[in-house]
């Protein structure tokens, strides 16, 4: 390469700079001062190390090396507000076509936004005809964890969860967290009387007349229902009609002997046994008392096995309440102390707390319906549906007769199960009434399922491909991790 003279002898000098032969006699004046003047950091180099890096972008964009600047850095509007109210803005504002309505479950997996629902909040605001829900998954798979979910958001709304069957339990720390009441059943201690109204029963002589008739008749009604389904499962076998007849005729005689007193399944023994002249025309004996005792036999062997006489039953469902349920906090009914016990009897205690729990909340509606008390919301949640319907064909219309009359009354109640073969019970009559209950529920939450659950699905609504591929993929197990060992959850618990 070609160089110009006067700057190679500048090079050459600089080159043998610190030895004796050095001369500078052939350089210029301008070049001696070139070559001993300091070096001097440039205007641009000198502007550069006097400003301070920037933590984040200026008006026109990144300042530091990489950056560059661009047309326009979006200011992003910021508010400033007490912690009271900062925190009710959870979830974040996003524009989303989402109606943010209900408890926060999660974001939406194909866009943006928060998918938000429960069917009390969104009966309230008119987008579903009445406050039912239902939920199948399969275990493992995240369904307690989002129930669990759904009853810790809504006493932030003023919606009080009552668990009607928790069987792990699931739900006793939640509750108990929340300052609710845990009412812990078993065999020798912790009594529910299925023939108990609620504990509102004694303030229903405030109401009007016509409203305390049709409330007292909805007792009575819940009351039969759970007592024809004990006498069934202590039989092994329907009740037939006049046998139905003499039990709800033996409890209507009580309670006008007894007015203030609510029985026992013994004095309802006594009654029927005693052949009270208003149970004799049910029985159709005659006035023949060994055809009465004849007609009346198989009802009595029934009481008598829940008075204490069955192994299988003991004395669970012939004591007095011990614990008044309270209708101004969360509840649950812990029953894991009959999770390894006979089905029979899981279905029968299943059967008494889920009418007592509703009898309770339709009478505490009735009242406020009346202004005699705080108008308060409550969910019901019914978890573990298979343990009754297992135990044999009638217990679908006995809990059938439970969420109908729920729904009637516009209570709130989420049902929940493993899937729909859960609802495959004993004869194709009974699994209709069975999948009516996924079919007549406003809102469906599905979890992972079995590639098989699909055709039983759809007999109850329509799924796409692509949605039976999803709610199959969520039931696969997790894969393991070659660093650990461990497996990693499967998909669907999220």
């Amino acid at each position: 390469m070609k160089m110009n003279t006067r700057n190679s002898s500048v090079a050459q000098a600089a080159m043998a700079g610190g030895q004796s032969m050095y001369s500078t006699q052939n350089l210029s004046r301008r070049e001696r001062r070139a070559l001993y003047a300091p070096v001097k950091a440039t205007q641009r180099s000198s502007k550069r190390r006097s400003q301070p890096v920037q933590p984040g972008p200026g008006p026109m964009g990144w300042a530091r090396p990489g950056g560059g600047k661009t047309l326009k850095v979006p200011q992003t509007p910021e508010f400033r507000a007490p912690t009271v109210q900062v925190c009710g803005l959870y979830p974040f504002g996003v524009g989303s076509s989402l109606a943010l309505i209900g408890t926060p479950l999660g974001p939406h997996l194909e866009g943006r936004g928060m998918v938000c629902g429960d069917p009390v909040s969104y009966f309230a605001e008119g987008l579903i005809n009445n406050p039912s829900a239902f939920c199948l998954a399969r275990p493992g798979t995240g369904k307690s964890t989002l129930l669990r979910h759904i009853a810790g958001y809504l006493p932030a709304k003023g919606v009080l969860p009552i668990v009607l069957s928790d069987w792990k339990p699931d739900y006793v720390d939640l509750v108990e967290r929340l300052e609710g009441q845990v009412i812990k059943l078993g065999r020798a201690s912790g009594f529910v009387n299925p023939l108990d109204p609620g504990p509102l029963a004694k303030r229903l002589t405030d109401l009007p007349e016509d409203v305390r008739a049709r409330v007292k008749a909805n007792i009575r009604g819940r009351r039969s229902n759970v007592m024809e389904g004990l006498c069934a499962l202590a039989l092994g076998s329907d009740l037939v009609a006049h046998e139905r007849s003499v039990l709800s005729k033996a409890m209507e005689v009580w309670d006008n002997d007894n007015p203030e007193r609510v029985p026992v399944v013994h004095d309802i023994l006594r009654i029927i046994e005693g052949r009270q002249p208003a149970l004799r025309r049910f029985a159709g004996d005659h006035g023949d008392n060994a055809r009465y005792d004849e007609r009346v036999q198989r009802l009595v062997d029934a009481l008598n096995a829940l008075d204490g006489g069955s192994e299988t039953f003991g004395r669970v469902f012939a004591e007095p309440t011990t614990t008044d349920l309270h209708l101004d906090r969360a509840v649950v009914f812990d029953l894991s102390e009959f999770e390894e016990m006979d089905p029979t009897l899981q279905a029968g205690v299943q059967l008494v707390c889920w009418s007592y729990g509703s009898t309770a909340v339709s009478g505490a509606k009735a009242l406020a319906d009346a202004g005699l008390a705080p108008r308060r919301t409550y969910l019901l949640i019914m978890d573990e549906l298979w343990r009754a319907l297992r135990a044999a064909p009638f217990m679908v219309d006995r809990v059938d007769e439970i969420t109908r009359l729920n729904r009637t009354l516009g209570l709130g109640q989420l049902l929940c199960t493993h899937g729909m073969d859960d609802l495959k019970v004993h004869n194709e009559e009974a699994t209709a009434k069975a999948w009516g209950f996924v079919g007549r529920s406003e809102i469906v939450y599905l979890g992972g399922l079995n590639p098989g659950e699909m055709g039983n699905l759809e007999e109850v609504f329509a799924l796409s491909r692509t949605e039976k591929d999803l709610l199959t993929s969520w039931a696969e197990g997790g894969q393991v991790n070659p660093v650990t060992g461990e497996k990693a959850p499967p998909r669907g618990r999220g």
